[in-house]
């Protein structure tokens, strides 16, 4: 299995291989790289698809060491490194939405362009954070997890009870207190709206249209500030994973956009 070597964390990645136009994807929070074999399937013939797991997810392991997206960006790199990637689209659901941004910040001659999944610019909001520490502290505490972890599903993965079936199923295999870092990294995460009029490469927003954890606004204002933003994909209906429910359109429009 592929690992990359970066500061503090050894990152695992798949990568399909190819001749195609490389595409590297970040997974949402409490998922991992995994969420992105509907994409593999239906354009990993077209597209080099590069899946990595962050720190705290999937199969990468770290020191343990409080970190911020803005290393995560650089693990994603040092993904690329190791892929013998140069360039390559970037993209991201949630979480991975905001790695992305930083990658591209951090190193924009490596980025051809954006992919954006359900996710913002904005930092946490203090309502956001105390929901947040509220789900934290049911998450990490001796009570039973089914019901939290059933519950949180609904809006993180949204879709149907097949759709949120493996994911529940996972968490609750789980080592409970794993994500603990990352939770921190999740709240504690900047602002970087006022810098989305730097990244001047091609980006495409994508959401679901029943999202509940970002709303329109949330897109719509990614949209205002990447000077190169395309118009907005919304999926009718769709949630927050809108990639992993919603495929179909969500591949048509990642394929278009990276040909």
């Amino acid at each position: 299995m592929p690992y990359a070597s970066s500061p503090g964390a050894d990152v695992f990645y798949s990568d399909t291989g190819g001749s195609g136009p490389a595409l590297v994807l970040a997974h949402g929070f409490l998922m991992d790289s995994s969420m992105f074999r509907p994409q593999i399937d239906a354009l990993g013939d077209q597209v080099r698809i590069v899946a990595w797991d962050a720190r705290g997810h999937g199969q990468t392991t770290d020191s343990g060491r409080p970190f911020t997206y803005w290393d995560l960006a650089l693990d994603a790199l040092a993904v690329m490194d190791a892929a013998g990637v140069g360039h390559a689209f970037v993209g991201g659901m949630s979480q991975g939405g905001f790695s992305a941004l930083r990658m591209a910040l951090t190193a924009p001659a490596r980025v051809d362009g954006l992919v954006l999944i359900g996710t913002t610019a904005a930092a946490c909001a203090p309502g956001d954070a105390a929901g947040y520490r509220a789900l934290f502290d049911a998450w990490f505490s001796e009570a039973p997890l089914a019901p939290v972890a059933e519950g949180l599903a609904g809006q993180l993965i949204g879709g149907t009870a097949a759709d949120r079936a493996p994911w529940i199923a996972g968490w609750l295999a789980s080592d409970r207190r794993r994500i603990a870092v990352a939770s921190d990294c999740l709240i504690a995460r900047d602002d970087v709206t006022e810098r989305l009029g730097q990244i001047t490469c091609p980006s495409l927003v994508i959401r679901g249209g029943q999202d509940q954890a970002f709303d329109r606004a949330a897109a719509d204002a990614l949209c205002a500030g990447l000077p190169a933003a395309h118009e907005l994909i919304e999926v009718p209906g769709a949630g927050h994973a809108v990639t992993w429910t919603d495929p179909d359109p969500a591949n048509a429009a990642i394929a278009a956009f990276v040909r």
